[in-house]
């Protein structure tokens, strides 16, 4: 589940922020510095969430979401990307955020950034977990609705559902379509291609 992450009290060494005091962004640094490895930490609205690595069953749907866009995308030069930190327009500042999958343009993520512009990408996926569940379907969808990501895909596992968000206006999107799981779902413009989600 998601959690704080403790800040053991020898963590701090000189150009780290003491806790009193320290800003939203300092502590958030902080924590990414200090998450072990293959957890994730993301900042939402104003909130730190601290994400344990997913389980298999996730895992697996990102794989074979993954395997299915290199095999169906008709712009071959797209390309998925997992792990990869994003930074969105936020109500209260900055949000940052690692989703399970990025779809976008060759070359767009080839740097030493840690966290990258929404700017070039196409489609952000999702794969709910109980832990993350809520805010994948409220704050993210706000978020990448502000940042103009033209589509938003999300599995939710706990609904059962695939809900495809396309058409960004303010902090929302115009058109949403849901499909149980199993179903074959046709990805909107930019992507133009069918997801089978049997294979989930």
């Amino acid at each position: 589940m998601a959690m704080p992450l403790p800040v053991p009290e020898d963590a701090f060494s000189e150009g780290m922020p003491e806790r009193e005091g320290a800003s939203l962004e300092e502590t958030f640094e902080l924590f990414s510095a200090l998450a072990p490895k293959g957890w994730r930490v993301e900042l939402i609205e104003g909130e730190i969430y601290v994400v344990p690595p997913a389980n298999g069953e996730h895992e697996k749907i990102v794989t074979e979401m993954v395997e299915q866009v290199i095999a169906r995308r008709v712009d071959k030069e797209l390309r998925n990307s997992t792990g990869i930190g994003l930074y969105l327009p936020g109500v209260t500042g900055t949000v940052r955020v690692i989703p399970d999958l990025v779809i976008a343009p060759r070359d767009c993520f080839d740097d030493q950034q840690e966290w990258h512009s929404p700017d070039p990408v196409l489609l952000v996926a999702e794969v709910t977990s109980s832990s993350t569940a809520s805010r994948d379907r409220v704050q993210k969808i706000r978020a990448y609705a502000r940042a103009g990501i033209p589509v938003y895909l999300m599995i939710d596992r706990e609904a059962g559902e695939a809900v495809v968000c396309s058409e960004p206006v303010g902090d929302d999107y115009a058109h949403k379509s849901i499909h149980k799981l199993g179903a074959i779902v046709p990805l909107p413009h930019p992507l133009g291609f069918d997801l089978d989600t049997g294979a989930f």
